[in-house]
């Protein structure tokens, strides 16, 4: 897994499920673009890492970053791969535009049978504060 990755705020997402479907409404031949005014410096980098989205101040979800495209009205997509992977909710302020995020600070994908990524994000917020996961 690469080293970098990058956060963006889901504007007008209140949870999990409405980002899910927004980005199965937006996808075309397995791909989904996010446009941005300024291509990262470091995109080179980002290629195969993931773009974690921030849902309520807390990342809750990924996808794969495969290219970066130039647009005609001189802005860039963010071109990633359709799928939308669910991770264990982490605290994350909301900011504008996107932010590179470090792998040893990505949170992990959920990938065991125990339902705890199935937590609303508050509870889990709060359980992780009193170390109970």
């Amino acid at each position: 897994m690469p080293a970098l990755h990058m956060t963006r705020v889901a504007v007008g997402c209140s949870d999990y499920s409405v980002l899910e479907a927004r980005i199965a409404s937006r996808a075309e031949q397995g791909e989904v673009r996010f446009t941005t005014r300024f291509k990262p410096k470091r995109a080179d980098e980002l290629i195969g890492g993931k773009l974690h989205f921030i849902v309520k101040h807390a990342l809750v979800a990924r996808v794969e970053i495969l290219r970066f495209d130039d647009r005609a009205d001189g802005r860039i997509d963010i071109v990633c791969a359709a799928a939308l992977e669910r991770i264990h909710p982490q605290p994350k302020r909301a900011h504008q535009g996107w932010r590179y995020l470090a792998d040893a600070d990505a949170p992990k994908g959920v990938d065991d049978a125990s339902g705890i990524g199935a937590l609303p994000p508050e509870l889990y917020r709060e359980l992780a504060e009193l170390m109970l996961i």
